[in-house]
């Protein structure tokens, strides 16, 4: 038995996915701590709406938005694989680079003094898991 769902581990109807929902666990608490920043940045230079052409309050919104643009895509690319049994570890590596990537890309970005290599490193972990979750998923239905 799977805990909390009452049913056979075997069943149709059970849990399917049991990697992404971890993973998304920790995106979702970074997404809500990214929304968190740019209150503070609208806050603290007294923003209503838009940037207020104010840099800090840019680059919160945009460090957010790309999050948003970028993680609910590949997490659907992963969600697939898992749900046509792909191996687990290349699941949790694909969970895992894109989780450092989003993290070493929000760093970079949110820096006043960008350094460009956190945003750049970031930005092609994320697309590493976006190809390749992409190909895989290819390869599996076209296989």
């Amino acid at each position: 038995m799977l805990r909390g769902c009452g049913l056979n581990k075997g069943s149709m109807t059970g849990m399917l996915l049991t990697i992404v929902p971890v993973f998304s666990a920790f995106f979702a608490v970074m997404f809500v701590l990214l929304s968190i920043n740019v209150i503070r940045a609208r806050r603290k230079h007294k923003v209503g709406i838009g940037t207020g052409r104010n840099k800090s309050v840019e680059r919160a919104m945009r460090v957010h938005a790309n999050f948003a643009e970028y993680v609910p895509f590949a997490l659907l690319l992963v969600a697939l694989l898992e749900l046509n049994k792909s191996n687990s570890l290349l699941l949790m590596g694909l969970c895992s680079v894109l989780l450092v990537g989003r993290l070493v890309h929000a760093y970079g970005v949110s820096m006043e003094n960008e350094r460009f290599a956190f945003r750049v490193s970031g930005m092609m972990m994320t697309f590493a898991v976006i190809l390749i979750a992409a190909l895989a998923n290819l390869v599996i239905v076209l296989h």
